[in-house]
């Protein structure tokens, strides 16, 4: 009787390390490094201030700084850029004028 429970014991600790079993998957991101930058000074109470844009060049992205900028109409607003996450990997979305 002792043999069997060892036996089943054995057979169900199979099974369960069976369903556990390791898949592992690595993924790493490499962006590109935001570099250092003094902001200047406004140039009026009417410009708004546009932050880290990134242009594409090769395989890779260049940072091309903050600046001022005149919104284009009264009431337009700034919509930042950002890093969007897709099936081909990671890409830039641009900002814009809303």
């Amino acid at each position: 009787m002792k043999i069997i429970k060892k036996a089943l014991f054995i057979l169900a600790l199979a099974l369960t390390c069976g369903a556990y079993g390791s898949i592992a998957q690595i993924e790493v991101k490499i962006r590109p490094e935001r570099p250092h930058y003094d902001r200047p000074v406004r140039p009026s109470p009417r410009h708004v201030w546009i932050d880290e844009e990134w242009t594409p060049q090769g395989n890779s992205y260049v940072f091309a700084g903050g600046r001022w900028a005149e919104p284009p109409h009264p009431g337009a607003r700034w919509v930042p850029g950002h890093w969007k996450d897709t099936p081909h990997g990671t890409i830039w979305k641009p900002g814009h004028w809303r």
